[in-house]
Parts: C-alpha cells; structure tokens; sequence
C-alpha cells in the first residue's frame, strides 16, 4: 500500500486533541533535557522544528533561542504549536520554504519515519547554516534481534508510517544528506503498551495484535527491551536514538 502525505496529516488530524498523552515520552522533561544539552542554543540562534506537531519540542526552545520556526502539514496539530512558536508554517518536509543556510539549528523528533527519504533529511541540511546542526530523533530497533518483532509493532501502532530504523540508520541519513555526524546519544523510554497503544487513531483489533506480539515475543525481544508484564498488561523500555549532524562550513570536494 502507497502511503502519501494525506494519509498521514489524516492520521495526525485524528489523534491531534489527545496526542500529548500519547506516550510518556511526549512531555518526558529528561528526553527534553538530553536534546538542549546536546544542541546547546544560544540566544541569537534561530531554530527550525520539522513536523513541529504540538509544539513539543519548539517548547524546549522558547525564551532560549531568538526565533523558533514550527513545520508541519497537519493543521490539527501545528495550530497547538503556535503560542510557542514565532512563525508557524504548513509544508512537507520534503520542500521546506525556506531560503538556503537560513537557520542554526534544525531539528526532527518522530517525523522522519513519515517523510520521503533521503529528500525531506536533504532538504533540512539546506536550510541549516554551514556550521549549523541538524538532529533527528526516533525511536529505534535495538538491533537485529529485535527488529522484526518490533517493527511490526511499531506498524500495528501507526499504519501511515513509512520507515523504521536500526540506530545506525539516523546517523547514516545525516551522512548521506552532506552532514559530518557527531556521536549518536540514546534514551530508553518507559512505555504502559496498553497506554501507547490508545493513540485515538487505530481500532481495537490492532491494539489485541500488538498485546499478542508482546505476548509470543522472543527471549531476545523481552530481554533487549526488559519488558514487564502484569495482569495482562506490558511495559516496554523503548530505544530512543538522537542522532545529529554539522553541516560543513565548505562544500565538501568531488572527486579528483
């Protein structure tokens, strides 16, 4: 099934007035925590937040920064983001209207997995300045061991979403993109599976699928993600990855 941009704005537009308690790792103020003290914002930065949403992140910003830029294509969600934003803009990641080298830092968290690849992580490395950074954060399989189970998971819980990644993966989309990457950081997320599942978005049978997959888990799943169980509920410890890249201050030479 092709899955395009509509879908996934329709997808958001549905959980829009419930999506700050969608996860425990929405209003996580430690996760906020581990992106400002990588990112380090000055107070004459200027700060892009692609597929803004609610303004979760463009939150962390606010008040630090000179100017927060939100991006997202679901109105639902980014008008929820307009009081901690200084300009709130409509568009795909994939075409941002933005001029070249216009922004310090550009940051993505749980967005990528339903943009158009490498396009949307190319289009952020434009935007940025050279010397800039650009972050991505998503969650992640652990490795091999987990990967199937989990990402099968992880489409259960969000039929629209397009990729799903190793750890690695981020850190090679920024390379890809023209970024030098620094060292990745990583955050463990407490997650109640029947809470995370309740997305406001998808029907009963595919939250019973996704209990069933936590319930004939591998010992290697269980094992990688220390997962809990009782009375029929799960907890899952699940991956976060905070990759982040800079753009070189010169384009970097072809070959000879």
């Amino acid at each position: 099934m092709t899955i395009s941009r509509h879908d996934v704005s329709r997808h958001f537009a549905l959980r829009a007035a419930t999506y700050d308690r969608s996860s425990s790792w929405c209003t996580d103020s430690e996760l906020g925590s581990v992106l400002l003290d990588m990112t380090a914002p000055g107070p004459s930065d200027r700060v892009l937040d692609v597929a803004c949403g609610t303004g979760l992140v463009s939150r962390l910003f606010t008040g630090r920064v000179a100017e927060v830029v939100g991006v997202d294509v679901t109105e639902e969600m980014a008008e929820q983001a307009r009081p901690h934003l200084s300009r709130l803009v409509v568009a795909p990641a994939e075409n941002l209207p933005f001029e070249d080298d216009e922004f310090d830092l550009v940051v993505c968290r749980q967005g990528v997995q339903f943009m158009d690849l490498p396009a949307a992580v190319a289009e952020m490395v434009r935007v940025v300045r050279p010397g800039g950074r650009v972050v991505i954060i998503n969650l992640c399989a652990y490795g091999e061991q987990d990967r199937d189970e989990y990402f099968e998971i992880l489409r259960l819980r969000n039929p629209v979403r397009r990729h799903f990644f190793l750890p690695a993966d981020l850190t090679e989309l920024l390379r890809t993109a023209g970024c030098d990457p620094e060292e990745p950081r990583r955050y463990v997320s407490v997650e109640d599976v029947d809470v995370w599942s309740d997305n406001g978005a998808i029907e009963e049978e595919r939250r019973e699928a996704i209990r069933a997959v936590y319930r004939d888990a591998s010992a290697e799943f269980l094992a990688l993600h220390s997962v809990l169980e009782s009375d029929g509920r799960f907890v899952d410890h699940m991956l976060f990855v905070l990759a982040s890249g800079t753009k070189p201050s010169t384009p970097a030479s072809g070959p000879q």
